[in-house]
């Protein structure tokens, strides 16, 4: 696949960094293979309405595309945060994660996103991962075959769950090796300077 598209799904309450974390990662990565200019149109983010979706820390987001009008992606991405536990209900969302994870590349999630996979039916007889403070919540949700945890991203098949928040650009980094060899990952990474070194890893 020489030019894919990645759709990221926003919905209200949608983890910041979730998706805002991969889509550095994946424009970063497009601007790389196309020698610095960044393609139009072939990462977008969707929503349910044309609206601008408020995100869980207020950040306001104009969505690029809404269910009915966005191309079918190559890879998608479904972020986490509190909103997951109302868009779980909303139909429309989990019916159009089920139809575009039948023509995708890879189906992706970040923290609790998980949930909204796991009842589009994608989760059923596979393992994956989520936000360390919602592992037991996606257990006893039930349509998941096997809820890991202290890992930062899960592979299995053509879908992939990350842990919270940070461990979505973990999970992006590793997408695009995938799609585009080891070496282009870490050039991604370099332009992005992602080096993690926290302060107060340790007490010293």
């Amino acid at each position: 696949m020489s030019d894919p598209t990645f759709g990221l799904l926003l919905f209200p309450d949608a983890e910041e960094l979730d998706f805002v974390g991969p889509w550095e990662v994946f424009t970063v990565s497009a601007m790389i293979r196309s020698n610095g200019s960044l393609p139009e149109g072939r990462v977008f983010t969707v929503a349910e309405t044309a609206e601008p979706v408020r995100c869980n820390k207020g950040m306001r987001v104009l969505p690029d595309h809404t269910l009915e009008s966005v191309p079918k992606p190559d890879v998608v991405l479904v972020p986490g945060g509190m909103g997951t536990r109302v868009t779980v209900e909303n139909q429309a969302i989990i019916q159009w994660i089920k139809d575009v994870a039948e023509g995708a590349k890879w189906t992706t999630s970040v923290c609790t996103g998980a949930l909204l996979l796991a009842e589009a039916g994608l989760l059923e007889d596979k393992q994956a991962t989520t936000h360390w403070g919602f592992i037991e919540g996606l257990r006893n949700h039930g349509k998941t075959g096997e809820v890991k945890e202290n890992i930062r991203y899960v592979r299995c098949g053509n879908i992939v769950t990350a842990a919270g928040v940070s461990a979505g650009i973990d999970m992006a980094l590793w997408l695009v090796g995938q799609l585009f060899g080891a070496q282009h990952a870490r050039d991604t990474q370099r332009y992005m300077e992602y080096d993690p070194a926290p302060p107060y890893a340790v007490e010293v």
